[in-house]
């Protein structure tokens, strides 16, 4: 075998080595990303269930309940087909607290 042909397989080796890599991390961003969701949701109906109030949780509360962050968290929450976000208003009317409520229909 010659030089050229020895980078050739190797090359093509690589370039399996590399999808098949990419297909792995993808799966895993998938898998992390349906997990945090699954969270938000378990954790919104549980506290639903517990029938002290309508179940409605502000952000800043699942970030310390939850060890999410925001960003995680409103992401797993746009995603959901099972919670509903409502806007609480302030004094003059303005959009001022994001609230979280589980709800067993699909709502997206």
């Amino acid at each position: 075998m010659m030089f050229s042909e020895f980078l050739e397989c190797g090359a093509n080796i690589a370039s399996i080595t590399t999808a098949v890599i990419a297909g792995i991390a993808y799966g895993r961003y998938s898998l992390d990303k349906r997990e945090k969701r699954l969270r938000l949701e378990n954790y919104l109906k549980q506290e639903k269930v517990t029938r002290k109030d309508q179940g409605q949780r502000s952000v800043m509360h699942l970030v310390a309940e939850l060890g999410m962050t925001e960003t995680e968290i409103i992401d797993a929450a746009f995603k959901s087909q099972h919670i509903v976000r409502k806007v609480t208003a302030d004094m003059i009317g303005a959009a001022s607290k994001l609230l979280l409520e589980y709800s067993e229909s699909k709502v997206n």
